[in-house]
Formats: C-alpha cells, structure tokens, sequence
C-alpha cells in the first residue's frame, strides 16, 4: 500500500508521504482486499456502524468539490450521479486529469464508497449516499481557484447538494468577496458546508479559510487513539468536531488504495455523518443537522468548545438517534450577518459646499503682561485694541496727567499765601 499524506492547499496537492509498496487492486474478495476493510477502525470507534441500522444515507448528494472523482473505480460504480468541471482544462466533466489528481477520489471513497463486497474493500460513512464530482483547478493563480471554488458550490447547491464537502484551504483566516455571495447561496438553500481545517504538516498551524467562514462545519483531525493530531490537524476557534485524520485508508483513480493522513480525510468522514443525519431526519434544516452533529459530539478536550477539537469527537450514532430540541439558527455563526458587519463599504466623503465660504471666527486671547510694566502696550496688543484706540488712550493718559499736574501746582499756590 502507499502512504500518502495530502491536502489541497488552493493552489497545488501536496503529498508529504512517500510509496512503500503497490497499491492493492480492488476486485477480488482476498485476504488482502479483507485487510483493506479492517483499516477502517472509525467504522465502530465513531459510531458509524451502529447508525447504518437506522440509514446509510440513501436519497443524500454529497457533492465533493475537490480535483475530480473516478466513477469508475469499483468502490465507486453507481455512486457518482453527476458532475461538472470548472478547472477549464477541457476535461471530462468531473473527472481527474491525471497523475496528482487522486485526491478527489480518495476523499469520495471515504464519504460513500460501496466497498468490493460486504467485507472487502474501502465503504464510505455513507454507502447508499450519491456523490456529484466537481473538479476545480488547483496549481493556478489564487484569483482563478478562488472563482472556480464560487462557481462550484452555486452549481452544487442548483443541482439538489444537500451537503458540501471542501477537503482544501487557503491557509488564510480571510477569503475573496466572491465566497461570500457562493457559501451565502448555500445557507439560504439550506445546504450544510463541510470544510477541513488544515494540516499543520503541510504549513497550516492555523485553520484556514473556508473552515473559518460562519455556518461551516470545520473538521479538525485527531489520532488513531482520538487524541488531536500534530502533523494531520490545525488548529483554530472556528473548529466545529473533530473526526480521524491518520492511517486512513482510501481509493485512487483506476483502483488501488493508498494509506494518508489529513483532514482531507476527515472533512468527508463527517460529511457522511451529515449525510447520515439527512436521511434519517429529512425534515430537519440545515443548522438543525449542524447542531446534532455538534451536540453530541464527545468532549475531548477541556469542557466546551476548543481550538483543538471544536465541541469534541464526532458520533455518528448519537447524531443519528438523539433526541434533541430545535434550533432556530445556525450554532456556527450567521454569515449574512458577518457580511453585514464585515463588509460595510466605506462611507463617502461629504461633497464641498457652494456659495461663500465664511471666513473663520477669530479666536480672542488674552494679551501677556509686559515685561516693561502695564502701562506700555505690547504687539499683541496693538493687534487686539487696534492703532486709533491706543491714540486715544494715550491722549487721554496726557490729559489726565495734565489735569493732576494742575491740581497739584493750584494746591502749592494756596500753601505759599
């Protein structure tokens, strides 16, 4: 088997593992096709097995926009019920171009894979659920993916998606204008969003767009053990659960399984949860299935909701078979709302007024002391009191000391007689 770890980045696959041995070919019901379910361990350790006895998600379309799903792979054949491609590359609609394009598949397999026989091969969260494959074009300029990825879950959700699995990242906290107006289409259609948090070993430490956008569902990635994982898993406020993110298994185009780790693969472990939760609650909205995924998710980490495992590991089970009150809205956040608040366009500068301007008002201060003494005027004021008035001040300053003087010289004159 080959060990692959890759997560779509929104530019280009990364695969960080390297190939060990020859893919295992499907098919054959052999004691190594039997080994391939066996590696399967979230099938009981998540409550998936016990919730098939309620629904295996016959009637839900998982749409998995990623870089195109092979149908004809045998874990595949009847699964795939559409697709379209908006990479621009001329391929068939849907469908993986060629080598480096296995991530789609492998993903698929893991949200509805049918398996090779009914205990032998890769069998998908959701086995009966339909798939549509929408290919976009990772490796071109952010600008061209970030459109694509709109275009692709308008089209998902026009064409009867109830659930969206995005196993990429932008390894942004932000994201284009352009998702807005997309993940907002999906709200109000009430299709659930389900995105993969990031790998810090592939250079996310910090969840990354659209796992950050209010109302997804983001996965975050633990262990085998269920512990939150180091190198498979990112970490951010906006995780909603977590779900297994190392030594997955899956399918590659053309048949073959590869072992990998990533939230790639957790992201579409959930979204067959949700797809489970779909059809056995088929009148329940869309923030309704988000709560019952969220609600009875096991706390791993400390009590509430965290940056390692959002409100905690994921049970298909309980999701499936709660008893829980409704909900009005969302518990992941409202995007419209974020919209709102967020995207406020700057307001205008106010136009210049016409006619005459008045000229400012001139602000009266209180003239300093001179240091010659009070009686000597200083430039300031000059520039208060104005020229005319100190003439007159002035003058009136002579006469007076004329006045005194003459009294005084009268008073002198009684005093000699």
């Amino acid at each position: 088997m080959a060990v692959v770890a890759a997560l779509l980045t929104g530019a280009a696959l990364a695969p960080t593992g390297a190939a060990v041995a020859a893919p295992q070919r499907p098919g054959v019901a052999s004691s190594a096709a039997d080994i391939v379910r066996s590696k399967e361990y979230w099938l009981d350790g998540y409550g998936i097995r016990s919730a098939w006895s309620t629904t295996r998600g016959a009637g839900v379309t998982i749409a998995i926009i990623d870089t195109g799903i092979d149908g004809g792979v045998a874990e595949l054949r009847g699964a795939v019920v559409g697709g379209q491609d908006f990479s621009g590359r001329g391929r068939p609609a849907g469908t993986p171009e060629g080598e480096g394009d296995e991530h789609g598949t492998m993903v698929a397999s893991l949200a509805a894979g049918r398996g090779t026989g009914s205990d032998s091969g890769v069998i998908g969260v959701a086995p009966a659920a339909s798939l549509l494959s929408l290919s976009v074009g990772f490796g071109e300029n952010n600008n061209g993916s970030d459109q694509q990825i709109a275009d692709a879950v308008r089209y998902a959700v026009d064409h009867g998606a109830e659930v969206i699995n995005l196993s990429l990242t932008r390894n942004t906290l932000g994201w284009p204008e352009s998702w807005d107006a997309a993940f907002l289409y999906a709200e109000q259609h009430d299709v659930v969003v389900v995105a993969a948090a990031g790998n810090r070993g592939g250079g996310t430490s910090e969840v990354g767009a659209p796992a950050t956008i209010p109302g997804v569902l983001a996965v975050g990635g633990v262990t085998q053990s269920g512990a939150s994982s180091q190198d498979a898993s990112a970490q951010g406020i906006t995780l909603g659960v977590a779900a297994p993110s190392e030594n997955l298994v899956g399918v590659v185009p053309g048949g073959g399984y590869v072992l990998w780790d990533g939230t790639s693969g957790a992201a579409p472990i959930v979204s067959g949860v949700v797809a489970l939760v779909r059809a056995a609650h088929p009148e329940l909205s869309a923030a309704n299935v988000i709560n019952r995924i969220i609600a009875t998710a096991h706390d791993a980490g400390p009590s509430g909701p965290d940056d390692l495992y959002g409100y905690g590991l994921v049970d298909a089970a309980a999701a499936v078979s709660a008893d829980l009150q409704s909900v009005a809205a969302n518990p992941l956040g409202d995007l419209q709302e974020w919209i709102r608040v967020n995207r406020r366009a700057t307001a205008a500068p106010s136009p210049p007024s016409s006619g005459v301007v008045a000229a400012p008002e001139k602000i009266a201060v209180s003239p300093p002391r001179s240091p010659v003494g009070t009686l000597l005027p200083s430039p300031v004021l000059l520039e208060v009191v104005g020229l005319p008035l100190l003439v007159v001040l002035l003058m009136l300053y002579v006469l007076g000391g004329l006045i005194v003087g003459a009294v005084l010289h009268f008073r002198s004159l009684r005093r000699t007689e």
